[in-house]
């Protein structure tokens, strides 16, 4: 097997019309490995450039001629996918800040630098040209899957048709989400996330039913607006950590699958929070998928949480894709019908999920059975609290996270579930039960 080529060093280009000042940055980055060219005016920078763009500008601000802001303004013109750091003293802030403005600068370092703050400031530039290389070449490849796709199975007509819209359907949010995002990266996490979807014939829409049924359960039980958002993010993009299982276990369901497989399905999870874990944005949402396989009796995956250890919107996301997931028959051998997913979901409480979650599903699903009556209550203390007793109102954190919905009836678990959650996060709101 050969080995994959070593990939190229980055192109760094210095420009500084003080040499004194090129030489001390040439010396500074000669260990990273970079490829550096080196140029003491823009306009000879723009030359350069010309004969062979650079991956990084690092430009001074004052120089004659042509200031650093007028530099890159112009190469941002010619060469947009160049990353560009402005070196700056504190009485060019003004001009700095026109600079970040007009110039589209990524970065800004204060003369003198920091050696150790110019080279991690580098790297993280180096690094996020990498990745919109990826994202290009991903999308690329995305484009000519999709009309190879159109393509295939003549004479599947109908299939094919169907294949068609849905794939076209999928661009189009993907050229609308990366018109509307700053970071385009996570039109490339898309893509995965549908890429995953695409190998198994009957996955497609799994992300959206699964994310719209956990949106709905988040508002039913009143959550704030960043954790509904955080919740729906997670529940398009939890099978993204999938992208690298073989074929054979994507076309198979759970539970037949051998430790082996079994051991590889237990990192996705993980996988998927490191990936989006790069975006301040989605990392509500990573958070949610890494700990949506874990159980409420402390069983599941990847960590061993139990109760209210769980993040509410992990243990929402279990919910809302097993529900999903067993009707297509990713969880168990054979498909299961609605009836039979929802009665599988409401055998699961208290063991595989949790029984206050489960109990707003069913209310979601118009399938409530037990409905909390209006009458007296009381308030109590986490130490008073007894088990059958059950909740008069929704129960929060004291930062606003809810914890319990109103109507659930406390056992020997649960009260010291919140025992533990009061002792390592703070007092509870008042806790409010139906009088007896």
């Amino acid at each position: 097997m050969s080995e994959a080529a070593p990939l190229p060093a980055p192109r760094i280009m210095l420009v500084d019309d003080e040499p004194n000042i090129l030489t001390s940055l040439r010396r500074l980055l000669r260990a990273e490995g970079y490829a550096i060219r080196t140029a003491e005016g823009g306009e000879q920078a723009l030359n350069m450039l010309a004969e062979e763009p650079a991956d990084v500008i690092v430009s001074d601000m004052r120089m004659p001629q042509m200031s650093g802001a007028e530099f890159l303004k112009m190469a941002r013109e010619r060469w947009p996918n160049t990353m560009r750091i402005l070196l700056t003293g504190f009485a060019d802030m003004a001009s700095t800040v026109s600079a970040v403005n007009e110039g589209g600068i990524h970065a800004y370092l204060s003369k003198p630098w920091d050696e150790s703050h110019l080279l991690q400031t580098l790297r993280g530039m180096v690094e996020r040209k990498h990745l919109a290389g990826e994202r290009d070449a991903l999308l690329e490849l995305t484009a000519r899957q999709n009309q190879e796709l159109t393509f295939l199975n003549e004479g599947l007509e109908d299939a094919v048709r169907a294949r068609t819209a849905e794939l076209k359907q999928t661009a189009t949010f993907l050229e609308l989400s990366n018109r509307k995002l700053k970071e385009s990266f996570f039109t490339s996490l898309r893509v995965f996330s549908n890429l995953v979807e695409l190998r198994q014939k009957n996955l497609g829409g799994h992300g959206k039913r699964v994310a719209d049924l956990a949106r709905k359960i988040a508002v039913h039980l009143d959550l704030r607006e960043q954790e509904i958002n955080d919740i729906t993010v997670a529940g398009l993009l939890h099978d993204i950590g999938k992208i690298s299982w073989p074929d054979e276990m994507i076309s198979k369901p759970l539970s037949v699958f051998t430790p082996e497989e079994r051991w590889l399905a237990m990192k996705h999870p993980v996988v998927a929070e490191t990936a989006l874990m790069e975006l301040d944005s989605l990392r509500g949402g990573a958070h949610i998928i890494r700990h949506h396989h874990e159980h409420f009796s402390g069983k599941g995956y990847p960590d061993g949480l139990s109760g209210l250890e769980i993040p509410i919107g992990s243990r929402i996301l279990a919910v809302a894709n097993d529900y999903d997931g067993l009707q297509l028959g990713t969880i168990t051998q054979r498909r299961r019908s609605a009836a039979e997913a929802l009665s599988m979901i409401k055998d699961g409480s208290g063991t595989r999920y949790d029984p206050s979650i489960v109990t707003a599903f069913l209310e979601v699903m118009g399938q409530s059975e037990v409905q909390a009556s209006a009458g007296p209550e009381h308030n109590m203390a986490v130490s008073e609290l007894k088990p059958g007793l059950r909740l008069a109102r929704t129960l929060f954190s004291h930062d606003g996270v809810m914890l319990l919905n109103k109507g659930y009836v406390l056992d020997d678990l649960l009260i010291r579930q919140l025992k533990k959650y009061e002792e390592s996060a703070g007092k509870l709101t008042e806790i409010w039960v139906a009088t007896p």
